[in-house]
């Protein structure tokens, strides 16, 4: 009996399995979030649904729009909050705590990053990307994000009646345009 080879061209070839802590983040306007990096996601995508009347049942139909999930980095808080006050300082020039001065500042800020003005002429997003590692820690492909901006920053609570040292932690959650999912390459998956 003749073995059909098609059928099985559709099998999985590599079995190994995708390891939660083979992940590197980096964000060009954040390099010191980067560097001490605990987590991060790839975010949910959301197809929105319509409905199309019947008499006997409404019948779902694909919608139209995607909605992207947040961003979320928990990274660890070095001792000077010097990465803590990257994204600190971010979110205080988008929202212009005192002045418009605050804003100015921000944008010129972001120029010793190498982070160019968008078409409207602000430097207030960033790119981030996420590269996932295989197994033996070697880049296997990455998820692209565009347009990055912080939304929204964690607490840090003193509390002297700990006994144990645990260092903190801080988790941001992003905003941004769209992502990719590529290959190490830049090609789309």
């Amino acid at each position: 009996m003749a073995v059909d080879r098609q059928k099985f061209s559709r099998q999985i070839e590599n079995r190994n399995f995708l390891a939660p802590t083979g992940f590197r983040f980096l964000i060009k306007r954040s390099p010191k979030v980067s560097f001490f990096c605990q987590s991060a996601n790839v975010p949910s995508m959301d197809l929105g649904v319509t409905f199309q009347p019947n008499y006997l049942r409404d019948i779902p139909v694909p919608g139209d729009k995607i909605e992207f999930g947040d961003l979320t980095v928990t990274f660890l808080v070095d001792e000077d909050l010097k990465n803590y006050m990257e994204l600190q300082d971010w979110i205080r020039g988008l929202g212009f705590p005192e002045s418009g001065q605050d804003f100015r500042d921000f944008e010129a800020e972001s120029k010793d990053y190498g982070i160019l003005p968008t078409e409207g002429g602000d430097n207030i997003y960033s790119d981030g990307t996420l590269q996932i590692l295989s197994n033996n820690l070697v880049p296997k492909f990455q998820v692209f994000f565009r347009d990055l901006f912080p939304v929204s920053l964690t607490t840090i609570t003193f509390d002297a009646t700990d006994t144990d040292i645990e260092y903190f932690t801080a988790e941001v959650t992003f905003k941004y345009t769209m992502y990719d999912i590529q290959d190490m390459s830049g090609n789309p998956l």
